[in-house]
């Protein structure tokens, strides 16, 4: 039969004969190509991540949402989302703040001036008091008695000089018909003077004694307020007692002192000869919320009443004095408060948000954008500048708006979106459910 399989395979015998081993072929160099693609990588990762920053600075990359339909550059670039406020021409006042102490118009430490026993005190703690109104009593009996000496020494001394004068009158008659001598009449009328001086130091002693009595009962000084007493009924107080009695204060009006730097005091100078300068406490901001869900009451409004006479060497900065009515007693002394003068008033001036002007090597610049949903880089030109808001001399027109935010992805001619600021919402007031009984109460 045929042998329809493969070909045949040589049997191990039939091997063919070994061919000469061919000689050894060295490996080709590989070590210069394979240094090189680390590099090549390296290059173009840089040139990608260069690209993927212009396109984000141009604006061309969706990095941030945009709704639908919303607009975009004539390039199709994607509009960057940002908030925008105008320039507007209004009044600036130009304003300074400080920080202040709030100190009583007037502080008397109400004192013994004589030694005794108190026996009656004439004053709640925390009570008005007007001025002459009955403090503390002491027991004045010591006091009185000492008048009431003094009164009758007078007297007596008044019948001695009644008698000299009435002697002196004697003996001059009698001098005229050489019935004494002269020098009986002089002594008499020496005796009369001296008797005349006397009662005047009776009058003192009078005086002195009536003033001490008088100390005795100790009144207010001033209209105000009272602290809380220092002693009770019964206690033997003394002259020059440091601690005193009790303390009244002046509250209503009262002042405010507080310090602005050295630089200021041209400003303060010029509107004090201006005019009368309004000094604002800012006590409403950080009031904290009424239970009715009320607007606090405004701040209460001074008046600067004087600059110190010296600028302090230590700090740089010039003690300034302000008064307040302080009718509804929000001023409190002692206690720290923000305090507000307005110096100046610029008028019809064009205002931008301090927010909108941004800093860059050649001066401020603001983004102002245009009709076409662009913005345009300007520099800007300021006048005075406040906390808030800059005058702008040159650069914008008044009604033009200016990017507030946003700002940090924005190159000349950007597309932008100017979206409305967000405003918390409203919280509608909370309806307070009346008192009940309690429960279980019958």
């Amino acid at each position: 039969m045929n042998d329809l399989s493969g070909p045949r395979r040589p049997e191990p015998s039939e091997a063919r004969p070994a061919s000469p081993t061919p000689p050894e072929v060295a490996p080709r160099p590989v070590t210069r190509r394979r240094r090189r693609w680390p590099w090549l990588l390296l290059a173009v990762v840089l040139l990608a991540a260069g690209a993927g920053w212009l396109a984000w600075r141009q604006g061309w990359l969706p990095l941030a949402s945009t709704p639908a339909g919303g607009p975009a550059s004539r390039a199709g670039r994607i509009a960057i989302p940002v908030t925008a406020a105008e320039a507007a021409v209004q009044d600036l006042p130009i304003l300074l703040d400080a920080l202040g102490t709030v100190q009583a118009f007037n502080t008397v430490t109400v004192v013994p001036q004589v030694s005794g026993r108190i026996t009656e005190i004439a004053f709640q703690e925390g009570q008005e008091v007007k001025t002459g109104d009955i403090l503390v009593r002491i027991d004045a009996r010591p006091y009185q008695a000492a008048l009431d000496q003094a009164i009758a020494t007078r007297a007596q001394h008044q019948a001695q000089l009644a008698n000299a004068r009435l002697d002196l009158q004697r003996y001059m008659q009698l001098l005229r018909s050489s019935g004494t001598s002269q020098q009986t009449v002089d002594t008499q009328r020496a005796t009369v003077a001296q008797l005349e001086a006397q009662l005047q130091v009776d009058q003192a002693v009078i005086d002195s004694a009536r003033t001490q009595l008088d100390y005795a009962t100790i009144r207010s000084p001033i209209d105000g307020r009272v602290g809380l007493r220092q002693v009770d009924v019964g206690n033997l107080v003394q002259p020059g007692n440091s601690t005193g009695i009790i303390t009244v204060t002046q509250i209503k009006p009262i002042s405010v002192t507080f310090t602005l730097p050295q630089q200021t005091l041209p400003q303060v100078m010029q509107a004090l000869a201006s005019g009368p300068v309004r000094v604002e406490a800012l006590l409403a901001e950080s009031a904290p919320p009424r239970l009715d869900g009320g607007q606090p009451p405004p701040n209460p409004v001074g008046q600067l009443v004087t600059v110190d006479n010296q600028v302090d060497s230590t700090t740089g900065t010039i003690r300034l004095k302000a008064t307040f009515d302080n009718a509804d007693q929000r001023l409190w002394p002692g206690a720290f408060v923000n305090v507000r003068l307005q110096v100046a008033e610029l008028r019809g001036v064009t205002v931008l948000p301090l927010v909108a002007v941004q800093r860059g090597p050649d001066g401020p610049y603001a983004f102002v954008v245009t009709a076409e949903s662009t913005v345009e880089q300007r520099p800007l030109v300021l006048g005075t500048v406040t906390g808030t808001q800059a005058v702008v001399l040159r650069g914008m027109r008044p009604g033009e708006r200016a990017v507030t935010s946003g700002a940090l992805r924005l190159v000349n001619g950007s597309a932008v979106q100017v979206a409305e600021p967000a405003r918390p919402p409203s919280m509608p007031p909370v309806r307070r459910r009346p008192a009940g009984p309690a429960r279980g109460a019958p």
